[in-house]
Order: C-alpha cells, then structure tokens, then sequence
C-alpha cells in the first residue's frame, strides 16, 4: 500500500514539475526568446501543451479573464499540493 502512495505522490509531483516548465516555456514564446519553427522546440511545446491542457482547460473556464494573465497553472499547482499534503498526512499515518 505504502508503494501505491509513493507512485500517486511522484505522479503529482511530477504533474507540477510539468505545469512550471510549461508556464516558463510559454513566457519564453511571448518574449520571443524561442520559435516555434524549430522543430524541437515546436515538439516540447507541443507535448507541454498535450500534457497539461486536459487538467487546465476546466480550470480555465471557471477562472475570470484577466486579458493575457494566465493563473490557471496556479491554481491547479496549489490543488496538487494540497492533494499531496492531503494524502500524506491522511494515509501515510494509516498504513503505520
């Protein structure tokens, strides 16, 4: 059971790592800074955006537009943590 916690808390976090990188590429492709003519760099975004789209797309219609601020990896970074808290604290004590 412990085993089965360990995969859901590495899959959450790398859910996170996954939502950072992507709000850094998105910066990066508004100031310019990487084109997206670039093959590897079309893919990276392109599997960023598969990635992270399904989970911050219903965020998104709840959120009010703020024009081009974008808070909905925020939000769903602040959910993640807490589910991982949440877990820790609820069922790692459990199982000892």
């Amino acid at each position: 059971m412990y085993a089965l916690f360990w995969l859901i808390d590495t899959v959450l976090e790398l859910m996170i790592w996954l939502l950072i990188i992507a709000a850094v590429f998105s910066i990066l492709l508004a100031f310019n800074i990487l084109d997206t003519r670039n093959r590897f760099v079309w893919t990276v975004g392109d599997f960023l955006h598969r990635a992270t789209e399904p989970l911050l797309a219903p965020i998104r219609r709840f959120l009010p537009n703020l024009g081009g601020i974008d808070l909905s990896p925020l939000v769903l970074i602040l959910l993640l943590q807490f589910l991982r808290i949440f877990l820790a604290t609820t069922i790692v004590p459990a199982l000892r």
